[in-house]
């Protein structure tokens, strides 16, 4: 407390507060952003960058491919003119006239200087003319692959470009035919011209594109014929020995592609690959050139670029964190505060506000003084909450009739009292113990827990009777109900409800308890069900009884008939014994949720009655449809697979007008026909006069 006639006196705090963890994570996440993105930035231009370069030295070298394959198809095409213009200047008659044909070849066509070597022949093959670097050759001479190429022409009628005539590099050369027509139109001879690689009507060599390093420019057939190289030596070689150009090779064989005259690019390891054909030789212009040393440039520049960017970012991750850490001291400043008041001991009344020097700041910090300023008030009545809290759910456990357990991971967490006089323990004796403590052995606990387990699976809860042992070693028998804290998940822990039975599975041992009920499901047998039912109609009639206003007699409570729906697919596919497991378990469904308001028994089969003595009609079609929802939400699963069932339910009213079982039972069983006609899965209510209108008689067993 202040004393009197003295201004509250605030403790001084220092004047510079060291950030917290958090405060310093979040310069880092800024630091680390600033880095980032200056990173990703810088990467993203010398990426643009590098694209672009790529970009253009494609399209550049692309270009260069193309325009040398037009330049050398230009000079194809200058040949052929040549040739036709030979072939032009010669008649039939020459052809019969060897010696003006020579003249006409020697001295009269200049144009046949053109051409390294001439032929002409007639159009039975026979070889008139075989002039070579000016001088006549014998026939016997000329190349096979010539020989070749003339008889094409005749043959065809057509000029063709053949391919290459090589015995060896010096002397390899490309011949070029053109057929020599009478006026009819038929073959008279062919005249061909020949032109080495080397020649500057082909493949000169000053032929060449602008330098670079390691670049190569080549001319090769489409068989793999290297024809002009940038180094000389590799002339008449292969293209597979050509490093970056024999993959892009080999592929384009593999595709059977056509000799096209547009450029196409390829990127390969190390390579950038331009190739461009001419399509009337069947030849490829292939350009090779390193990437590396293409974009060594740019690659300079680049790296000059990163350092100046990582200078910058330096620079701005600085200047971030410092404005961060000065932005961020009147939330240290609160954290210095909040730490003063959690480490006041709780048993100290709470700390006022003037007892801690909390910053003064506006905004979020400012909300969050007011917020600790109240907490502690908040947190003394959470406290009292949580108490009271604790014992109603203690007066629960206390004063609950049956016993109620929770357990985690095999552990007893909570017992109520019921639970405790059952066993024969007091509640500190069981809280933390292991389940296991509660059976005689562990070969019984391992024998129970595979049941549970089995009963999770296909059911989602457990539901069977169970022997414990109580502290002094005696057996005692429980109805056990288990349900997961969450839904269909044992790992959140489990709630038990425990129902003492012993007394009950004493009388089971006796004659009379196995005469009176089904051996399957426990419920009574349809013996027990009419001897029953047959007693409640006698005890009824003796009971004096008036109408009610409308003159109706009131009724003495419901009889439910109840056909499942779609059991026999269960049956038919997972086997008798998940068909005997589904009737148990609709059993007990039955059982928990009627045996305070009636009895259930099964009458056969896949077919059950319910009797709810002294139940009004209204109170009647409610419990029905509890248990039609509850048959129908349950989905079984065996070998895997899920199963939908579902139940169709009829109702009858005991009234005067039905007085004995039969009776009832086929009002019950008509009813029943009823919701299985108007759609299976369903409740329909019969009433007296329904039942008597479709004749009341005494059958046997439905």
């Amino acid at each position: 407390m202040t004393p009197p006639n003295h201004p509250a006196q605030h403790p001084e705090a220092p004047g510079w507060f060291v950030p917290g963890s958090l405060v310093l994570k979040l310069v880092l996440v800024a630091v680390l952003a600033v880095a980032l993105s200056g990173a990703v930035a810088a990467w993203l231009v010398t990426r643009a960058s590098g694209q672009e370069a790529m970009r253009r030295v494609v399209a550049q070298q692309t270009d260069e491919v193309e325009v040398v394959a037009r330049l050398l198809a230009s000079k194809i095409e200058q040949s052929q003119k040549v040739l036709r213009t030979v072939a032009a200047g010669i008649t039939p008659g020459m052809l019969e006239s060897p010696s003006t044909l020579e003249w006409l070849l020697q001295q009269g066509l200049p144009a046949v200087q053109f051409f390294d070597a001439m032929q002409v022949a007639r159009s039975n093959g026979e070889l008139r003319m075989n002039l070579r670097g000016g001088r006549l050759e014998q026939a016997a001479d000329l190349d096979p692959a010539e020989r070749d190429a003339l008889r094409r022409t005749l043959v065809d009628g057509k000029p063709l470009v053949s391919e290459l005539v090589a015995a060896r590099t010096s002397d390899a050369r490309v011949m070029f035919t053109m057929p020599l027509h009478r006026e009819d139109g038929s073959v008279l001879g062919v005249v061909a011209g020949a032109l080495r690689l080397q020649s500057q009507g082909l493949l000169p060599p000053s032929m060449t594109l602008p330098a670079r390093d390691g670049s190569r420019l080549i001319v090769f057939t489409r068989d793999g014929t290297i024809l002009s190289h940038t180094d000389p030596a590799r002339i008449l070689g292969k293209v597979h020995d050509e490093a970056g150009l024999a993959p892009v090779y080999g592929r384009w064989l593999d595709q059977a592609q056509p000799v096209a005259g547009r450029g196409a690019t390829h990127l390969e390891a190390g390579h950038i690959v331009s190739m461009a054909g001419m399509p009337l030789p069947q030849w490829i212009v292939a350009r090779v050139s390193p990437s590396q040393a293409l974009l060594a440039p740019l690659q300079g520049a680049q790296r000059e670029a990163w350092w100046l960017a990582a200078a910058s970012m330096a620079l701005c991750m600085l200047l971030v964190a410092s404005a961060m850490v000065w932005m961020a001291q009147p939330l240290s400043h609160l954290r210095h505060s909040a730490l003063q008041m959690l480490r006041r001991d709780v048993r100290q009344p709470l700390p006022q506000p003037h007892d801690i020097a909390w910053p003064k700041a506006g905004g979020e910090v400012g909300d969050l003084v007011q917020v600790f300023q109240g907490l502690a008030q908040q947190g003394s009545r959470e406290q009292l909450h949580k108490a009271t809290l604790d014992g109603q759910f203690q007066a629960v456990l206390d004063n609950a009739s049956v016993g109620i357990v929770i357990t985690r991971h095999g552990i007893l967490e909570v017992v109520g009292r019921q639970a405790c006089l059952m066993l024969g323990y007091t509640a500190g004796e069981l809280q933390g113990r292991p389940a296991r403590a509660l059976y005689a052995s562990d070969a019984e606990y391992e024998r129970i827990g595979d049941r549970v387990q089995a009963e999770f699976a296909a059911h989602g809860a457990f539901d069977g009777d169970v022997c414990f042992m109580r502290k002094d070693g005696s057996p005692v028998w429980a109805r056990v109900q288990g349900r997961g804290v969450q839904p269909d998940e044992m790992a959140g822990g489990t709630v038990w409800i425990l129902e003492d039975i012993t007394a009950a599975r004493e009388a089971q041992a006796q004659h009379d308890w196995e005469r009176a009920h089904d051996a399957l499901t426990q419920l009574y047998n349809r013996n027990a069900f009419d001897e029953r039912l047959g007693t409640l109609l006698a005890e009824r009639s003796a009971r004096p009884r008036e109408p009610d206003a409308g003159g109706d007699m009131p009724g003495d409570g419901v009889v439910l008939f109840l056909d499942l729906d779609h059991f026999t697919v269960v049956n038919d596919i997972a086997g008798h014994d998940a068909g005997d497991d589904v009737l148990r378990h609709v059993a007990r469904l039955l059982e928990s949720q009627v045996r305070q308001v009636g009895w259930a028994a099964r009458l056969g089969g896949d077919e059950f009655a319910v009797v709810l003595p002294g139940c009004a009609l209204a109170r009647g079609q409610a419990v029905a449809e509890q248990l039609r929802a509850s048959v129908q939400a349950w989905e079984p699963a065996y070998q895997g697979r899920s199963f939908t069932l579902g139940v169709s339910i009829g109702l009858v009213v005991l009234d005067a007008s039905l007085q004995d079982v039969p009776s009832v039972l086929y009002a019950a069983d008509m009813a029943c026909y009823d919701a299985k006609r108007a759609g299976r899965n369903r409740v329909e209510t019969r009433y007296a006069r329904q039942a008597t209108a479709s004749g009341r008689m005494a059958l046997g067993p439905v």
